[in-house]
């Protein structure tokens, strides 16, 4: 037996049900979509929930139960390419950062990241840093420290 040889079981293909071909197919003319209205136009039909302009159902109950984004840690993001303002063997912590307009907040701690390419010997003092951020401080003889 070879693959060309394969054919699908009798009866267990069905050819699609082809709408709109005609009276005799018994599904012709209209094709299943009744007379007239926005459901039965091109391209007519209405979003999930939407209820012809009244104030959904999903809008009208009032908020309830817990969501846990109060409680996510929100890091402050820096990319290294940012990190080349500051001079050679520089200590670069949030209050550095913040003072050199690199971010305005520092949120719940600052995360270094590794897009750009760093052209200095740093100490960057940071909650988190990416591997590669990690990597390319490393390479030019700087310091990292998790704080």
């Amino acid at each position: 037996m070879k693959l060309n040889d394969l054919s699908p079981v009798e009866g267990s293909k069905k050819a699609p049900f082809r709408k709109g071909q005609g009276h005799g197919s018994g599904n012709g003319k209209t094709a299943g979509r009744g007379h007239k209205g926005q459901k039965a136009r091109s391209g007519g039909n209405i979003r999930p929930g939407f209820e012809g302009g009244q104030t959904p159902l999903y809008r009208r109950m009032p908020k309830r139960g817990f969501n846990n984004k109060i409680f996510a840690v929100k890091y402050a993001e820096v990319n290294v390419a940012s990190l080349n303002r500051f001079e050679d063997g520089a200590t670069v912590d949030a209050a550095a950062l913040i003072e050199a307009g690199v971010i305005k907040n520092a949120y719940d701690g600052v995360s270094v990241l590794g897009s750009g390419k760093l052209e200095k010997k740093l100490t960057v003092k940071a909650a988190r840093f990416s591997k590669s951020a990690q990597a390319k401080i490393e390479d030019l003889g700087g310091r990292i420290e998790v704080i």
